[in-house]
């Protein structure tokens, strides 16, 4: 299995100071459509194919891999990506809170294995160490606030 956590301050000094109302608008539309966040190229298609009053099922195409997710929203605290179809299976959190100090922080925290593959194989541990690395979740995280910022100034959030 891999499991991953990482986080970050939503505000950190000399950025543009986001809400909670922002950066919760800037989630759930990364929920709905991850072509706006992530880079170029790497998700192709991105269409929300259901809704309820609990949830929504978005299906995409992402560095290649066809997935099917339901989506939940806990408003202003949390987006649960659960992994129905494609190349893992499991639940990825975004989790928007304030730490002991007040200041506003947005984790990211995964359950994850690699359908047909051995548990804690050779795949699943590169997988872990990819999660884990620079350029893992953490840096998806600041990426997600940087866009969350560019579109705020664009008048687009």
């Amino acid at each position: 299995m891999i499991y991953s956590t990482a986080t970050v301050p939503v505000n950190p000094e000399g950025e543009t100071k986001l809400t909670r109302d922002q950066v919760w608008k800037g989630l759930e539309l990364k929920a709905r459509d991850a072509r706006l966040f992530l880079p170029p190229g790497l998700c192709t298609r991105c269409d929300v194919v259901e809704e309820s009053a609990t949830h929504f099922v978005r299906e995409a195409t992402i560095a290649g891999s066809d997935i099917r997710e339901i989506i939940t929203l806990e408003p202003q605290s949390k987006v649960t990506f659960f992994q129905a179809t494609g190349p893992r299976e499991g639940a990825i959190i975004n989790e928007l809170f304030e730490d002991e100090a007040g200041a506003l922080q947005l984790k990211f925290y995964c359950y994850l294995g690699l359908r047909d593959k051995e548990p804690d194989g050779p795949e699943e541990q590169a997988e872990q160490t990819q999660f884990d690395s620079d350029k893992g979740y953490k840096s998806a995280l600041l990426s997600t606030l940087r866009r969350t910022r560019e579109l705020l100034a664009e008048g687009r959030l």
